[in-house]
């Protein structure tokens, strides 16, 4: 078998990789690197420079086994640094001991770190025994690294938290493709990217900066187009963020000040929609003092508006939506975000569901004990939920942890003038998780052409332009709301129109021929 016809790093560093645990180990520096490239830093080029170093140590690997160990380290470096929320979450606000909540984090990132081995694997497979590097060796690595990230977003409900389309957020200018691919078709862009820099610099042969360039040149001209256009009256939005920490928010005694603090903020914040956050209040919708209701109404009738309320809601099984588990006997719960105020009173029920967070797996009963996680048994709302109307425009509802699956958003559109996501960031505490999922928003404006409003417990409370940009944003842990306009907007980018099946066939169709060139050399 040949050896690669590149170096994996400059001479000066061959001494310190000459084994495959110091080349493991530089992967894994390079996962832990390429975390950068999201929020809070987004400092989007280093995504080129870490997914460009794993590039090198894939497919100068002498057999797939080897190329996946690398793309295990790979993402254990990448993971454990960008979903340390996890055990913040699990220890710090959670409650879990910390022995458990440390093997638990473990165990996740051991599990996400499966597709970037897998992806790696395959690329250095389907490469066959060739160890060199050239054009078909950087299209097996953008589309197996795509199509195992999308499989993550889906697979046991899937996690696409850290997708590596969400690093180029504006002003990277691989973002204009958003609303044509969409998150995945921006990881395919930026692996491919990456790799063709990388092999640039190692093969010191210029001809292979062509793909770097007309991708960067193809998304930087399309990102001032405007996909869609304003539509009806500017409607004045107040966002509300209690900052009620998440270890005092159910103590029985903390319940009125849990209400005065919203009833204080839309007091002093009118608005024509005010928003309040995922389960602003700890308590269900129908067990909510009438004067506080009747307080939240009054307040929206001084300018004709609309309340939207997060609130867990019960009903008797069998009542409403989609078929889902009983949480207790005879009722079932949802996590809703429930409108009232001018219009009448309408619920939008989350419909995708976080394991461990808001359902129980069989058999985990005992892991959420260990959290004091109230009210994790929730139902689905179901898919198919239409729009909320308020103030003559059409409200698509998404409740934390939802708008990261952005073939689901699209659901509501075209339809749906306005997004707004309802978040409790609060289980997360002083961690990446908060400017992580902001980051995350931004590329659902600009894959739907829509405005995001935010409303959170603790941050980052925001207001989104369509085109991806940050309109207003408050402090994160402080009390406060974010007043401002906004318009609706209507029309339909590509990405609304086809989902992510643009960036699979494209991926299927990469793969397609390489397969097909790697048949015409064998002949």
């Amino acid at each position: 078998m040949p050896p690669p016809t590149f170096p994996v790093a400059p001479a000066a560093l061959a001494p310190l990789l000459r084994t495959e645990r110091r080349r493991q180990g530089l992967a894994a520096a390079a996962g832990l690197l390429g975390v950068g490239a999201f929020a809070p830093l987004e400092w989007f080029w280093l995504a080129w420079l870490a997914w460009g170093i794993l590039f090198l140590l894939v497919t100068s690997a002498v057999t797939p086994r080897q190329a996946a160990g690398r793309g295990l380290a790979f993402g254990l470096g990448h993971f454990l640094g960008g979903v340390s929320w996890v055990y913040v979450s699990l220890h710090d606000v959670g409650g879990m001991p910390l022995p458990i909540a440390a093997a638990a984090t473990l165990a996740l990132c051991a599990y996400l770190s499966l597709f970037p081995a897998l992806a790696a694997w395959t690329a250095r497979r389907l490469n066959g025994r060739d160890t060199a590097a050239g054009w078909r060796a950087i299209a097996l690595f953008a589309a197996t690294w795509m199509l195992w990230e999308w499989a993550r977003g889906w697979l046991l409900s899937g996690f696409p938290w850290l997708a590596l389309g969400y690093s180029q957020t504006p002003p990277s200018p691989l973002a204009g493709l958003a609303p044509v691919l969409g998150v995945y078709g921006l990881s395919l862009a930026t692996a491919a990217v990456a790799a063709g820099l990388a092999l640039a610099a190692a093969s010191r042969r210029l001809v292979y900066l062509a793909l770097p360039a007309i991708l960067l040149a193809l998304g930087g001209s399309l990102t001032p187009v405007a996909w869609s256009e304003a539509t009806g009256a500017p409607l004045k939005v107040a966002l509300l963020q209690g900052n009620i920490p998440q270890a005092l928010k159910w103590q029985p005694e903390r319940f009125i000040d849990s209400l005065t603090t919203y009833i204080t903020l839309a007091r002093d914040n009118p608005a024509d929609l005010t928003v309040l956050p995922e389960t602003a209040v700890p308590a269900l919708y129908d067990q909510l003092p009438a004067e506080f209701l009747g307080d939240l109404k009054a307040l929206a009738a001084r300018r004709q508006g609309n309340i939207i309320l997060g609130a867990p809601a019960a009903e008797a099984a069998g009542n409403a939506g989609d078929a889902g588990e009983t949480a207790g006997e005879g009722r079932r719960y949802f996590n809703s975000a429930i409108a009232f105020g001018q219009a009448p009173e309408q619920r939008y029920s989350k419909a995708h569901l976080v394991p461990f967070g808001e359902f129980v797996p069989p058999g985990f009963r005992w892991f959420l004990d260990l959290m004091h996680m109230p009210m994790s048994d929730f139902t689905s709302g179901g898919p198919a939920q239409p729009p909320l109307a308020l103030n003559g425009q059409q409200v698509a509802a998404n409740i934390c942890y939802e708008d990261v699956f952005g073939g689901e958003i699209i659901q509501a559109l075209p339809r749906a003038t306005l997004l707004v996501n309802l978040s409790n960031t609060a289980w997360f505490g002083h961690s990446l998780a908060q400017p992580q999922h902001l980051q995350i928003a931004r590329l659902r404006a600009l894959e739907t052409g829509r405005p995001m409003l935010r409303a959170t417990n603790t941050g980052m409370t925001a207001i989104i332009r369509p085109d991806g940009s940050i309109q207003a944003v408050l402090p994160p842990f402080t009390r406060g709301a974010l007043v401002a306009e906004v318009r609706g907007y209507q029309g339909l980018t590509p990405f609304a129109r086809i989902g992510n099946a643009g960036a699979l066939v494209l991926a299927i169709l990469l793969l397609l021929s390489c397969a097909l060139a790697r048949r015409r050399e064998s002949q």
